[in-house]
């Protein structure tokens, strides 16, 4: 399990870490403008998870049939085919959609400046889209065939290239034009395309994966494959959607509260973010190998890999949980710089907020953990439904209430956020227990 899942995560990492890029440059320019940062950040990624957990149906559907041994190459190619395919269709509508960022900002009741920057950056940001999910559909390819460290190694150099690209569009830094929020976007996008470039360049060279010929004949219809990834996959995206549109939402009460509070949150966010990029692909691992069981029908692997996964993830969130009551400001001060206009503030509250963020460490990465495990008996429709009922009807419910109604401001927010992923971990737990009793393992 870790042999597989120690690429993912440094993968996750690397995806993590330019986003945290972003927001360590843009807290250069100020509280505003990381405000606005987060807000532009924040709805793309909203949308962004959506396409992962879509697109994700494609890790479980080649591992099982490499795990089956009897499919074709043909199946496999078919399958990040069609992955490809769906990542195109799903982009188009989205870009309509979000070239209205302001629109949808104020709507949403946030202030007009700041809403004006945040769609400045939308503008930018929102290309970044399309290459970002070819990147997840080659990376479930490479991680299904268990050689994930080339994805690690296209994640770094995207990390290094960001930082360097993005210091001199948003700083204006090596005769480039200070660009700011709208850099950040320019940015991204290109480092995503060159990423995507680099994972083609690895799947269509290396001996593993050249035989596969995943790019032959990529203008041919396979209707009934592309059916079969919206199937499984509308229910992952739609679960992952939930989560992110969650502290997407957050972020927009935070905007009714204050600019302070939106900025506080958001380094709060990004701290707990990096945390959970390591459960994430731990998560992902499971994923790979419990459907490898899952097309051997073997509930003895089945079990042995969800459970490993699953103590190694709450382990770890144990301890970054440790680590964020501790050192607090060591942390924020990553991202705040005190000294400038309005930044103790912003600090004051980012504490507040990381404490309370520490408590749910432990339940957010038992919940994507079990999310793994069910995901790779292919089980979506349920977690989907036990998602929405957390993330939405107690997360932002008791969030909203909280924060509002009893006057607790962005610590109720958090401690919503908290509570509704407690309930997630408890009842994804619980379905997997009784997977036997569903009929969910094959050969049980």
């Amino acid at each position: 399990m870790l042999a597989l899942a120690w690429p993912l995560i440094l993968s996750n990492l690397t995806m993590a870490l330019i986003h945290a890029t972003d927001v360590f440059l843009l807290g250069k320019l100020g509280h505003s403008a990381l405000a606005a940062g987060a807000l532009a950040t924040n709805l793309v990624m909203a949308v962004s998870f959506f396409g992962m957990g879509l697109l994700t149906a494609c890790a479980p559907m080649i591992a099982s049939e490499i795990g089956r041994r009897s499919s074709s190459i043909r199946d496999v190619r078919r399958t990040v085919r069609q992955g490809l395919w769906m990542a195109i269709s799903f982009c188009v509508p989205v870009w309509c959609t979000l070239w209205f960022a302001q629109d949808i900002f104020l709507a949403l009741g946030q202030h007009p400046p700041l809403a004006e920057g945040a769609a400045q950056m939308v503008r930018t940001l929102m290309w970044s889209l399309l290459p970002f999910l070819g990147i997840i559909v080659l990376r479930c390819f490479i991680s299904a065939k268990e050689r994930p460290v080339w994805t690690l190694v296209v994640g770094v150099v995207g990390v290094i290239a960001n930082a360097v690209l993005n210091y001199g569009l948003i700083l204006g830094k090596f005769g480039l034009p200070q660009m700011g929020l709208v850099g950040a976007g320019i940015g991204t996008s290109i480092v995503n395309l060159l990423m995507f470039a680099m994972l083609a360049v690895v799947v269509i060279r290396h001996p593993a994966f050249r035989r596969y010929r995943l790019f032959g004949n990529f203008w041919r219809a396979d209707w009934p494959r592309y059916r079969a990834i919206w199937k499984l996959g509308a229910p992952i995206g739609l679960m992952m959607g939930f989560e992110a549109s969650v502290f997407t939402a957050a972020v927009f009460l935070m905007g009714l509260i204050s600019t302070a509070a939106v900025a506080a949150h958001s380094v709060a966010l990004q701290i707990a973010s990096l945390a959970f990029m390591v459960p994430l692909g731990i998560a992902q691992a499971i994923t790979v190998r419990v459907g490898m069981g899952y097309g051997r029908r073997d509930p003895e692997a089945i079990r042995r890999s969800g459970w490993t996964g699953f103590v190694v993830a709450v382990a770890f969130m144990a301890a970054t949980a440790i680590v964020m009551w501790i050192f607090p400001r060591p942390l924020i001060g990553l991202f705040v710089d005190v000294s400038a206009p309005g930044g103790a503030a912003v600090m004051e509250l980012a504490v507040t907020y990381l404490a309370v963020a520490a408590i749910f460490q432990i339940v957010d990465g038992a919940q994507v953990a079990g999310a793994g495990m069910l995901r790779g008996l292919h089980d979506t429709r349920v977690p989907m439904i036990i998602a929405l009922f957390g993330y939405w009807g107690i997360g932002i419910g008791v969030g909203a209430w909280l924060a509002f109604r009893v006057g607790w401001g962005g610590v109720g927010i958090w401690t919503g956020l908290a509570t509704g992923l407690g309930i997630v971990a408890v009842l994804m737990l619980i379905r997997w227990l009784m997977r036997y009793r569903l009929g969910l393992v094959p050969g049980a």
